[in-house]
């Protein structure tokens, strides 16, 4: 998805955690990587910690390899969002489910990179379709190529990705064709929007379970499978990362109303100038088609001319304030809440604590 904050797992020197941030990161001063807001129990964890550090180090390394090109312009257009840095939630997760069986076999780490970078490759392609100026704190590739360079970029990175999965067999490159189906699908229904049956808010959520929850989960699937888990953790850990990806998802929805520019990286309001559907727009919509005269007010700021800077702070404020950007909060809450009850399975263990912190954390956080 588009709205995203950007600098919650970083390289040091990309992020910028300002000093009030309720959940700071940890960094690990050998490898300069941070672990975002609600890991602290990997870090704090004499064996977990440097395993997990590491095992990232790693994937950062043969991360940069994959994308490297002989070319010089595919090269620069393939580090483009690389180097920028980003939270690395996904391949974090491959890592953590790895530990829930044997995380030392090499393929862990491979399967890790394929994730990040099938993520990466979307978000080329989603910045082009949303016309998004920016992303992690600087200019998107469209902005500097051109949007068919972009595209082909986006499609480059993939290409990569299905060369690495496809060295991990039959079962690797079946979830992550299935994914990208999920991807696509969910960018197309995002597209044309709901049908004139369908619930908004239905099909909103059902967009956001594709677009974002499919590779969270596919993630918590590949770290189980290939550090030999069984296939109850597999289960446990493809359900654990479709809810959590989606409350992570919802949770950006109301950070783009709530969110300090300074500290995520970017500006209040810039879904609801670039027009991106998000919850807290859905439901004010709904409230006002149901009577609200106070929702029909923020609506009319809402869908007004919102290129000025002034329009916009007045809609972001206006939104804000409204009982919907509450509610909104109370939605993503509860995909987090069924994300940790998806984790009951699974035996007590510093792993099982850290997904259920990150849940936790992804709804309670204003970056």
């Amino acid at each position: 998805m588009t709205t995203s904050a950007n600098h919650s797992w970083t390289h040091a020197g990309h992020g910028h955690p300002a000093s009030h941030d309720p959940n700071p990161s940890t960094m690990d001063i050998a490898t300069g990587l941070q672990l975002p807001a609600g890991f602290s129990a990997v870090a704090d964890d004499p064996d977990l910690g440097p395993s997990i550090f590491m095992s990232m180090a790693k994937v950062e390394k043969v991360l940069r390899e994959a994308i490297s090109n002989s070319d010089p312009l595919a090269d620069a257009t393939s580090r483009h969002l690389v180097e920028a840095g980003g939270k690395r939630i996904r391949p974090l997760l491959v890592l953590l489910a790895a530990h829930l069986g044997d995380a030392s076999r090499p393929e862990v780490v491979q399967a890790a990179v394929v994730v990040e970078l099938t993520h990466l490759a979307t978000l080329y392609h989603d910045d082009v379709m949303d016309s998004a100026p920016f992303r992690r704190g600087g200019p998107t590739a469209h902005e500097v190529w051109g949007n068919t360079v972009a595209i082909l970029t986006g499609d480059l990175i993939f290409a990569r990705a299905s060369i690495l999965v496809s060295e991990l067999g039959s079962e690797a490159l079946g979830i992550q064709a299935r994914t990208f189906e999920r991807l696509c699908l969910g960018q197309l229904h995002e597209t044309v929007g709901p049908r004139e049956d369908e619930d908004p808010i239905e099909h909103y959520l059902s967009v956001v379970a594709d677009k974002t929850g499919s590779l969270v989960a596919a993630s918590g699937q590949l770290g189980a499978i290939f550090a030999g888990g069984s296939r109850q953790t597999q289960a446990v850990m493809l359900e654990y990362g479709e809810k959590v990806g989606v409350a992570f998802q919802l949770a950006d929805d109301v950070i783009d109303v709530t969110g300090l520019k300074q500290v995520s990286g970017k500006s209040p309001g810039t879904d609801l100038r670039e027009g991106v559907p998000t919850l807290p727009v859905l439901l004010l919509r709904k409230a006002a088609a149901a009577g609200d005269v106070s929702a029909d007010a923020v609506l009319a700021l809402v869908d007004g001319d919102l290129s000025s800077d002034e329009a916009l702070a007045q809609a972001v404020a206006a939104l804000r304030e409204h009982p919907v950007t509450a509610q909104s909060w109370v939605v993503a809450r509860e995909w987090s809440a069924q994300a940790i009850a998806a984790l009951a399975p699974l035996p007590e263990s510093v792993v099982k604590t850290a997904l259920a912190s990150f849940a936790e954390a992804v709804v309670s956080r204003d970056v």
